[in-house]
C-alpha cells in the first residue's frame, strides 16, 4: 500500500472516531474574582491548582454540560474579555434567565433574532422576547462575567435530525427531564382532544415516544396544531 492510499485510508477512518468537546479556556484579568462569579452561578468547581511561577488553572463546569470551563494565570494569551459567542443549551430560556438573576448574573432580556433563524454580532438584529412560535433553537439571552467574556443562553427543545442518536438520547438533569416531560405533557393533551377527549390508556409509550423523538430529531408523533419543533404553550 502506498503512503498516499495510507493517508487516504486514516482520513476516512477520522469519521469513526468521536471528537468530544471537553474544555474551553476563557482569558480574565483577576482569577480569584471569575472563580467567585462562575460558582456563583451554581457552576461546579472541579480544580483549582497552582504551579511555579504564578501558574495557575482553574476549571468549572455548567450544571449538565459535559463540557467544562479553563481560566486561570498563564493558561492563555487572549485578552481578558475576549471570548464571545459561548453558547449554553437550555430547555427552557425563561426559567434560566430568571435563574442566573437571582444568582446574580446581570442578564440582557429574552430575545429572537429579527433574521429568525442565529442570532447576530452584539446586539444587532434584536427583537424582544422568545420567538414567536417558540421554535428550537430561536430565543436566547445573554450575560457576561466581570472581564467582559460574552456568553449567551439558546432555547433548544427539538433537536434537528440527525444531530443525536435516539438510542444515546439522554437527559443531563432533573429540570432537563421534568422540562421534556411538561412538553411531552403538553403535546399528549392536544393529541387525546384530537381523539375525542378519551383517556389513552398508552401515554406512558406514547411519552417516551414524543421524548426520544424530539431529542433525537426524529418526526414527533404529532400532527395538526402542533408541527415538528413547535410546543404548544
Amino acid at each position: 500500500m502506498s503512503i498516499q492510499e495510507r493517508n487516504r485510508t486514516a482520513a476516512e477512518k477520522v469519521h469513526d472516531i468521536d471528537m468530544k468537546l471537553e474544555v474551553v479556556v476563557i482569558p480574565v484579568s483577576d482569577v480569584d474574582r471569575a472563580k467567585a462569579f462562575y460558582t456563583g452561578l451554581g457552576w461546579r468547581l472541579d480544580a483549582d491548582v497552582s504551579g511555579a511561577n504564578g501558574f495557575r488553572v482553574v476549571q468549572v463546569t455548567p450544571p449538565g454540560s459535559p463540557c467544562s470551563v479553563i481560566f486561570g494565570s498563564g493558561v492563555t494569551s487572549a485578552k481578558p474579555g475576549s471570548a464571545q459567542g459561548l453558547h449554553l443549551i437550555v430547555s427552557d430560556i425563561e426559567m434560566a434567565h430568571a435563574a442566573l438573576a437571582a444568582r446574580g448574573a446581570a442578564m440582557s432580556g429574552v430575545f429572537h433574532d429579527v433574521g429568525g433563524v442565529f442570532h447576530h454580532q452584539d446586539e444587532e438584529g434584536r427583537l424582544a422576547g422568545p420567538h414567536p412560535t417558540r421554535g428550537s433553537y430561536s430565543s436566547f439571552a445573554s450575560f457576561s462575567d466581570p472581564d467582559g467574556n460574552g456568553w449567551l443562553f439558546q432555547e433548544v427543545t427539538a433537536r434537528l435530525p440527525g444531530r443525536i442518536d435516539a438510542t444515546g438520547a439522554a437527559f443531563s438533569s432533573e429540570s432537563d427531564l421534568a422540562s421534556a416531560l411538561r412538553r411531552a405533557a403538553a403535546a399528549h393533551g392536544e393529541h387525546e382532544k384530537r381523539t375525542g377527549g378519551n383517556h389513552d390508556e398508552n401515554w406512558p409509550d406514547w411519552y417516551a415516544q414524543y421524548m426520544i423523538a424530539e431529542r433525537s430529531g426524529r418526526p414527533l408523533p404529532i400532527d395538526g396544531s402542533i408541527l415538528h419543533g413547535r410546543h404548544v404553550p
